[in-house]
């Protein structure tokens, strides 16, 4: 497996986001337009952030993850967060531990930047991303944040990095 560094706007990134947001819109119904949160290229751009696409040995992409920098902000995060995004595994890759490699590059990553907890929203139709998180040593946020902070299926978690 080979895990690179690629732009937000790489065309495997974007494939693979509209992928992800496709399968949002499967597990939430045809009213969810998958994941609405304002993202731009320029957030995961190092050293505030980090875009990742784990490749085959013959290039083809089955997972994604990035982190992107987050401070003190009306949508509920703090002072040095690293929030977690666009983790996706393709259905033919799943339970090879590529999002679990992903996750480690991305939390080594923005602990060298200098973040000090990397922050998560997900579903609580995702169990197999909550599982994912909570034996990597994730807990449930004492407060909701983000874009989706006031939904009732909004599940958010926290990591300390130091």
């Amino acid at each position: 497996m080979n895990i690179r560094k690629v732009g937000f706007d790489h065309p495997d990134a974007v494939r693979l986001s509209n992928e992800v947001l496709l399968e949002y819109v499967e597990r939430y119904g045809p009213e969810d337009n998958g994941d609405a949160t304002p993202l731009d290229p320029s957030m995961f751009a190092p050293p505030l952030g980090l875009f990742l696409i784990a490749y085959d040995e013959a290039g083809e992409p089955l997972a994604t993850g990035g982190w992107r920098a987050q401070d003190d902000n009306p949508e509920g995060y703090a002072d040095g967060d690293a929030e977690l995004k666009r983790m996706y595994v393709v259905p033919q890759a799943r339970g090879r531990g590529l999002a679990r490699r992903i996750l480690a590059a991305l939390e080594d990553d923005a602990k060298i930047a200098g973040r000090t907890r990397m922050v998560l929203s997900t579903g609580s139709e995702q169990p197999e991303a909550i599982a994912l998180y909570a034996s990597s040593g994730y807990s449930p946020a004492p407060t909701t944040f983000g874009h989706y902070r006031h939904h009732e299926d909004v599940r958010c978690f926290a990591k300390p990095l130091a």
